[in-house]
């Protein structure tokens, strides 16, 4: 994959997100979060994901949405089943995705973390174009980045947060991106 200076993937399909902020002056990304996300849970496909990442998801047409009202998130990147990826903010910029978190001893994640969503829920096992695609990022990422740490959602907001989850295949995604 090919990142230009401001972290767009030339590859992904460009949605843009409006939340989002510049990162603290001088602040370097140096970990990598992983997440996953489907709306309605345990649904895959459709636009709901994006919908949310823009604000424009009608929470009407689904119960599990009233819970979502309100909500401003976003992702550096969503990866579906089918292994498309979509970019919704520029990695050079902050986008609101580990809420709040610590890692290493450093709150606020999203002051130096890119974040990644791949579509699925945390007991299903996400699908192989999905870890080629991540594979390919995370080493176009790591290129360019002085990313040193690479976990999921979990790791940095325990107790709150769940995901990848036991559907996630650390093992088999390391090997893809090597040592």
């Amino acid at each position: 994959m090919d990142l230009d200076a401001n972290g767009l993937v030339l590859e992904a399909k460009l949605v843009q997100s409006p939340n989002f902020d510049e990162r603290p002056t001088g602040e370097q990304i140096t970990l990598l979060v992983i997440h996953s996300i489907s709306l309605p849970p345990g649904e895959f496909g459709g636009d709901f994901v994006e919908c949310l990442f823009t604000n424009t998801l009608d929470c009407s047409l689904h119960p599990y949405f009233f819970g979502l009202q309100g909500l401003r998130l976003s992702a550096h990147f969503f990866i579906d089943r089918k292994g498309s990826i979509t970019q919704f903010v520029r990695v050079i910029d902050r986008a609101w995705h580990a809420g709040e978190s610590v890692w290493r001893g450093r709150q606020r994640c999203n002051d130096f973390s890119v974040g990644v969503e791949l579509e699925g829920i945390d007991d299903q096992q996400f699908a192989a174009p999905q870890y080629g695609v991540l594979a390919d990022l995370t080493t176009a990422l790591q290129h360019r980045y002085p990313i040193r740490d690479i976990v999921g959602h979990a790791d940095i907001a325990p107790g709150r947060k769940t995901d990848p989850g036991p559907g996630f295949d650390w093992e088999r995604f390391r090997m893809l991106i090597g040592p």
